[in-house]
């Protein structure tokens, strides 16, 4: 199996610095290709507390790795609707995640799932007959201390329902489980490993400003 590793993430750092850079080419990925689901996820660290979502994006079907993280990068950090765009001065308080999604299950119910194991999507229609779906990731609703029907109506609003949450709503939802491999690194490890590795600590255009 596939797993999530730094050179992935130094590739999303990469991807996203050459985008400052005037687009310039990111250096060549230090790890192999392959086809498979996977997410980018950016958070940011502001005096010291812990840190904030500032972007999260990426796809439930197979991708190729390298292509997959030099677009989701550059698409979690600046095309997430919910965040303005990152700025290059704000990459110092950054950290980013990989993760690559693995062991996709129909599960029984929308209970059938363990929190801190599973992602999940789910899948429903409305009363209104439109038929929505949404996912989280799994460590997400570990970290907010989420219980399965809390994590499970927070997802309902995520997917654009805004009316009732009654149970014969959560019993229509059709739930896929997942599991995900991650890896993590904040931007000054990122740092490290690459004067470690190049020789000198990346350049960045408007860094500064």
């Amino acid at each position: 199996m596939v797993s999530a590793n730094r050179e992935m993430v130094v590739y999303c750092f990469d991807t996203l610095i050459a985008h400052y850079n005037s687009d310039e080419e990111a250096p060549l990925p230090a790890f192999e290709d392959g086809q498979h689901p996977l997410f980018v996820t950016w958070k940011k660290v502001a005096n010291g507390g812990e840190p904030r979502l500032r972007g999260c994006i990426g796809t439930l079907e197979a991708r190729g790795l390298i292509n997959g993280f030099r677009d989701y990068a550059l698409t979690s950090a600046l095309r997430d609707r919910r965040f303005p765009p990152i700025q290059a001065k704000e990459l110092p308080s950054l950290e980013c995640t990989v993760s690559i999604l693995v062991d996709y299950e129909n599960a029984e119910n929308f209970l059938d799932w363990e929190v801190g194991k599973h992602g999940i999507i789910i899948e429903f229609t409305d009363p209104n007959n439109s038929r929505l779906s949404a996912t989280y990731l799994p460590e997400v609703a570990a970290h907010e201390g989420w219980t399965n029907i809390e994590a499970i109506d927070s997802l309902v609003r995520k997917a654009g329902y805004n009316g009732a949450i009654t149970e014969s709503l959560r019993k229509r939802i059709q739930l896929t489980r997942y599991q995900s491999t991650l890896f993590t690194m904040p931007y000054s490890e990122y740092v490290t490993y690459v004067k470690t590795t190049r020789g000198s600590p990346p350049a960045i255009a408007g860094a500064a400003k």
